[in-house]
């Protein structure tokens, strides 16, 4: 079966996303459903989004649920065969689901497909190989997708027995290479992974959360960033290679941690001081528990 905007929902998990999160709603055609899981809890900001957007529903979380676990949240309230996980900074080209919904009747089995981004400078695929892709605009399979842009079928991930209890996502994993860790268990299930060249997005990266808590968000992004490298390693390579690979990194941020300690630089010294932390915790075998300090 093709996707068909009937049969297709869109999830978005946000957290203090209000600055970005218009644009990317207005980006989507209106007869299609969306449902954002907010992980601030703003109540306030729930009822004006479903009062500006009639086909939007706003589910709050009861926390701060991270990505993964938030998503999982939104694909387990959609009653489709297809969901589009986007992320709030992002925006739809003119034409980008009816380019992927047209791209799903040529296309014989697939697990996920997904827009490319609108940069040259940038992927948000990666390849089998580095053999080059004849850009003749068709549809092509890879390794794994980004996950600021990525669709889901459903109803073939159900029927896989890595999936078949409903957690799309790894929900150990709260920030960073969820999409990853899903593209490689779906590889590994022999499913498919495809990008519609036709298909493009707009992508803002980490300036999609409300200024005011940058900072924080920028300790957590780099606490989260180390683990879930080192989570994903042990889980798909071995501990010893997880502990291997993170070593340098863990090292080159103690000496800037120092560094930094000497020359007053608050700043940069904690957020060398977190991605220590976030690899010593993954090594010990600590869930990835840090969650920014946020006051609203």
């Amino acid at each position: 079966m093709s996707i068909s905007r009937q049969n297709l929902s869109v999830v978005i998990v946000s957290f203090f996303s209000e600055e970005v999160i218009h644009n990317c709603i207005q980006s989507i055609p209106e007869d299609v459903n969306i449902l954002v899981v907010d992980n601030s809890g703003n109540k306030e900001f729930k009822e004006n989004i479903e009062k500006q957007y009639k086909n939007t529903k706003c589910l709050l979380s009861p926390n701060n649920l991270g990505m993964g676990s938030g998503n999982n949240l939104g694909l387990k309230n959609v009653n489709t065969d297809y969901a589009f996980i986007l992320n709030p900074d992002v925006v739809l080209e003119k034409n980008s689901i009816d380019q992927l919904i047209e791209a799903s009747k040529k296309i014989e089995s697939f697990g996920i497909i997904a827009p490319v981004i609108n940069s040259k400078e940038n992927l948000n695929y990666k390849l089998f190989d580095k053999r080059n892709i004849n850009h003749d605009e068709k549809p092509f399979k890879v390794k794994s997708v980004d996950g600021f842009a990525m669709l889901l079928n459903l109803k073939k991930l159900s029927q896989l027995n890595s999936f078949k209890n409903l957690n799309f996502f790894d929900e150990n994993i709260f920030l960073f290479l969820e999409n990853d860790d899903l593209c490689k268990r779906l590889i590994d299930s022999n499913q498919y992974i495809y990008v519609v060249p036709k298909s493009k997005v707009n992508h803002l990266g980490a300036s999609g959360v409300n200024k005011k808590f940058s900072y924080q968000i920028e300790l957590s992004r780099n606490w989260h960033w180390i683990w879930s490298k080192f989570y994903f390693n042990k889980k798909h390579r071995g501990y010893l290679i997880a502990l291997l690979e993170g070593l340098p990194t863990f090292f080159s941020s103690i000496i800037k941690f120092l560094l930094y300690s000497v020359i007053k630089n608050k700043k940069k010294k904690e957020i060398y001081l977190y991605r220590a932390l976030g690899y010593y915790n993954a090594a010990i075998g600590k869930k990835s528990y840090y969650r920014p300090k946020i006051e609203n």
